[in-house]
């Protein structure tokens, strides 16, 4: 593996500011309903976990995972549903939680798909949006950060390293 350097682009703290405020704005915007969320795997798992404590609402989680990326730093376009919902979402209110909206192909295909499903209301909450990549017009609803570069940490990866680290950081190859 090429060396690698670390940037720290977004503190521990940062971090838990913002997930304060989507998830308060999140709360406004679902007062009085159960919204779902599904968390895209492997990569939005800390940012869910965050997020639903943070929620002040009764909130149901569920978790698909598509793949994109493999072990490139860079998406080939082709997506693959790995592992599909687990209960039924017609009717009901969903936010799909995601690590990061880059090219834009992995959460329209996923967007597509759940929409299949008849859902009452579909939007996005991403914890990094990078419209600056964007291939596929997609607009995430509820967004952390902008911000560029390849990043690891707080769940994001490169090659399954850096995952759990409590910092958001650019690589630099």
């Amino acid at each position: 593996m090429q060396s690698k350097t670390k940037e720290l682009v977004l503190s521990k703290s940062q971090i838990e500011q913002k997930v304060k405020e989507i998830a308060a704005q999140i709360t406004r915007d679902y007062a009085g309903k159960t919204p779902i969320l599904i968390g895209v795997l492997k990569g939005a798992f800390i940012f869910l976990a965050d997020l639903s404590r943070s929620i002040d609402l009764p909130v149901k989680v569920d978790f698909v995972r598509l793949a994109s990326y493999g072990e490139k730093d860079y998406s080939t376009g082709q997506i693959r549903l790995i592992k599909d919902i687990e209960f039924s979402i017609k009717g009901q209110d969903i936010i799909v939680v995601e690590d990061i909206v880059d090219t834009g192909y992995t959460i329209a295909f996923l967007l597509k798909h759940l929409a299949s499903k008849g859902p009452a209301s579909l939007k996005v909450c991403a914890l990094i949006d990078k419209p600056e990549r964007r291939e596929v017009e997609v607009k995430p609803d509820y967004v952390g950060f902008q911000v560029s570069g390849f990043l690891v940490g707080y769940g994001l990866d490169y090659s399954e390293q850096y995952r759990c680290l409590p910092h958001i950081y650019r690589i630099v190859f």
